[in-house]
């Protein structure tokens, strides 16, 4: 806490103790870094005030405005509690940590978060700096992603809580390890905690904290056919349940095992003969928790109306709309590049 006085980190959520403002800032840094997350949450706010102008807004208009940030069923969950709030609740917060906790896409670290800064309830935020200052302070070695662990780092927590001031005090051990127990390469010889700190007598700062497991990553190939009608609008179509992007609009997909070039494309696909195959965009790179995107676009010529091979819910846009329409973020990159107020000029990779 007398390091915390100190070391104040202006936020535009820290001045406040409005609970939607609170709810809104965790749920966009959750598995986000303060520097990437700020600009969501000031659009976020300028755009949707209240939980009302939130619950009442279309699904896609809040998907575009989390373009970019990942982790899209996080904005699909918000959308999902502000309407549970405006509807069933008259637009009023919950204000204790087992009804926050209710609330869709809020689990004990932000419920917990909310609580002790919007309502100074005596609730210890878990996050991962919490579990690297406790890890390295305490000298523990059980791993933090297993239930054992989970449960050691909560209830140690708990119980070095300051139930005084909980909101301070759960800024300050947070703000410790986000600013002075940093991951890497801390600068242990400027820690006001060093004497009594048993990772740094037992020189085991740069191992803890322990995890059990290891990210498994995989590779994933994604061609992405750009298909005009005679009117020049292209196909999207909208992404399903069940894997990444869920609710985000695509050109429409085909996935392969592995890198291809063109040609081999073209015939692994088995492309109908109402496409002619004009050109291929170079590789675009998406690097995600626990896999990589790499993903091509495929310009075609459509000889006759709506082939098969375009899935039945399609739509067609003109390109100029695309900018109001939520993609993942390889598939703006792509736009971004291709696309024009003036429109797209094909065959031009």
């Amino acid at each position: 806490m007398s390091w915390y006085r100190q070391h104040p980190r202006v936020l535009p959520w820290k001045s406040t103790k409005d609970p939607y403002i609170i709810w809104l800032s965790e749920i966009i840094l959750q598995q986000t870094r303060v520097a990437q997350g700020t600009p969501y949450f000031l659009a976020f706010t300028k755009a949707f005030p209240s939980v009302h102008d939130l619950a009442n807004a279309p699904q896609d208009e809040v998907m575009r405005l989390w373009e970019g940030l990942g982790y899209y069923s996080r904005a699909r969950n918000l959308h999902t509690a502000a309407k549970y709030i405006s509807r069933e609740l008259d637009g009023v917060f919950p204000d204790t940590y087992q009804t926050i906790l209710k609330l869709k896409g809020v689990g004990p670290y932000t419920a917990a978060a909310i609580a002790s800064f919007a309502y100074d309830l005596p609730h210890a935020v878990v996050d991962g700096n919490v579990y690297r200052v406790l890890s390295r302070y305490f000298g523990i070695e059980t791993p933090i992603d297993t239930s054992t662990g989970k449960k050691t780092f909560a209830e140690l927590a708990d119980q070095i809580l300051d139930r005084e001031d909980p909101a301070s005090y759960n800024q300050a051990i947070m703000n410790f390890g986000s600013m002075q127990c940093v991951p890497k390469n801390p600068d242990c010889g400027k820690c006001p905690l060093q004497s009594a700190c048993r990772a740094f007598e037992m020189q085991k700062v740069t191992q803890l904290p322990i995890k059990s497991k290891k990210i498994k990553r995989k590779d994933r190939y994604f061609y992405f056919l750009l298909c005009f009608n005679e009117a020049g609008e292209i196909a999207i179509n909208r992404r399903g349940a069940g894997d990444i992007w869920q609710g985000l609009y695509q050109f429409p997909l085909f996935e392969l095992e592995q890198a291809m070039n063109l040609e081999d494309i073209v015939e692994t696909l088995k492309l109908p003969k109402e496409l002619e195959v004009l050109s291929i965009s170079k590789t675009y790179k998406q690097i995600l928790t626990h896999q990589t995107i790499y993903a091509r676009f495929i310009e075609v010529e459509q000889k006759q109306k709506s082939p098969e091979i375009l899935s039945s819910d399609a739509v067609w846009k003109l390109p100029s709309a695309l900018v109001d329409i939520a993609f993942p973020k390889v598939v703006n990159r792509f736009i971004e590049d291709r696309f024009d107020a003036a429109g797209y000029s094909p065959g031009l990779f």
